[in-house]
């Protein structure tokens, strides 16, 4: 690994100053709070577009998953992008085309527009889904890097909470103006990777036009071991495969009208049961997650946060069972949120952090693994209305059983020298 410790070590050098990390890492964070708004905007306004839009359940069910078909396509060529034009150049360019699909939603007066406009939207956030957990983790040290890095699981529960709150005050068009306004911002005062620039200045200096991967091989013999990278790919896609078969973005996606309707009968209001889950997703659990995440160890808080969604999932399970059976119990909505709370403590977060991959493998295995992530919140979101329409006891008790095998993953095949401690 000689050129990725050389460029790590002047990567440490062009970051000494200890403000540009705070400053650089706060406004890369606002980036998510882009996707955020993407990711929250269907469960506040569904009702609301199927009414103005004569929208069927199947064709808003499209329109909420439809997004992710669009990032699966952006994390196909995010970190090709990323390589080319830089971080903060493809920052830019997904602000460009997340306006783009903004305005087309806002415009639209029937589903064809609508969905142009939510595609090109997820093609954007597919870019920044990424490029900002890269960019963060090239400034950030190795005692810092886990706790800088959950800054963006914070600032998508922020968003999606803004958005639910917004939602019940606002009608959907002004929500997407709102996002907007976001995009107009553009992120376009942060500095650039010192990784990235130092990898462009290597090319430069050995007058290599290819790609980094056969500078290693130059570097390092044609018959160099690319077992540790192979399985840190592994890991990572294994990740972010049980990370969404858990049924959390079916949760998030549909919450006003799903899962989450027990918590607002419990409030006897609909709004005001939205409004504290999103309080309690941002404020206490994420920001704990944050805290543990260089404390604790990832390993040690993916496995508490692995267990705590599998044992909230199974005791919602038998929460329905019960109920089906007349035996009503009040406990429903609580374990409800227990699923929430466990899963942003770790599960969120920490996959992307462990999934730190070296300089010559970065684009490419970071792309499969945002493709992985998308791929599984299309699969989840876009049957979740329908799975727990046929059957929500069975669907409940399969995402507990995937919660379960996640917790055999972890304790398998994640390393503790993977995981940072």
């Amino acid at each position: 690994m000689a050129v990725d410790g050389d460029v790590e070590g002047s990567t440490s050098s062009l970051t000494a100053e200890p403000l540009l990390r705070p400053k650089s890492t706060g406004k890369r964070s606002v980036g998510m709070a882009l996707f955020s708004t993407a990711v929250g905007y269907s469960a506040p306004t569904q009702a609301a577009i199927r009414e103005e839009l004569g929208l069927s359940l199947s064709e808003f069910s499209l329109f909420g998953s439809i997004l992710t078909i669009g990032a699966m396509i952006g994390a196909i060529t995010s970190g090709r992008i990323a390589d080319f034009i830089g971080r903060k150049g493809a920052m830019r360019l997904s602000a460009v085309i997340c306006f783009v699909g903004w305005l087309s939603i806002y415009i639209a007066k029937g589903s064809w527009l609508l969905d142009f406009g939510r595609i090109s939207t997820g093609y954007g956030i597919g870019i920044l889904s990424y490029v900002v957990p890269i960019f963060i983790a090239e400034i950030a040290p190795t005692d810092l890097r886990g706790g800088l890095t959950t800054i963006n699981q914070l600032m998508i529960c922020t968003g999606v909470s803004v958005n639910y709150i917004v939602g019940t005050i606002v009608t959907w068009r002004t929500l997407v103006s709102h996002s907007m306004h976001i995009s107009s911002f553009g992120l376009c005062v942060v500095p650039e990777s010192p990784r990235w620039l130092y990898k462009i200045l290597l090319r430069q200096r050995l007058g290599i036009g290819k790609s980094l991967k056969l500078l290693y091989k130059r570097l390092r013999g044609e018959d160099v071991d690319v077992s540790k990278e192979a399985l840190e790919i592994k890991v990572g896609v294994g990740l972010m495969i049980f990370q969404q078969l858990g049924g959390i973005n079916g949760i998030i996606f549909y919450a006003s009208q799903t899962l989450w309707k027990q918590v607002c009968e419990c409030f006897h209001s609909g709004s005001l049961g939205t409004i504290i889950i999103a309080s309690i997703q941002v404020i206490p659990i994420t920001a704990v997650g944050a805290f543990l995440m260089d404390k604790s160890g990832r390993r040690s808080l993916l496995m508490v946060s692995a267990t705590g969604t599998f044992v909230g999932m199974l005791l919602t399970a038998i929460s329905f069972y019960v109920k089906e059976h007349g035996w009503y119990i009040d406990w429903s909505p609580y374990l409800s949120l227990m699923v929430l709370c466990s899963f942003s403590i770790g599960m969120g977060a920490v996959p992307w952090v462990i999934i730190y991959f070296p300089i010559n493998v970065k684009g490419i295995g970071g792309s499969l693994v945002t493709l992985v992530n998308w791929l599984g919140t299309w699969l989840i979101s876009y049957s979740f209305n329908f799975l727990m329409a046929l059957n929500a006891l069975g669907t409940l008790f399969l995402f507990s059983a995937c919660c379960g095998l996640t917790i055999l993953f972890i304790a398998i095949f994640v390393r503790k020298q993977m995981a940072g401690h």
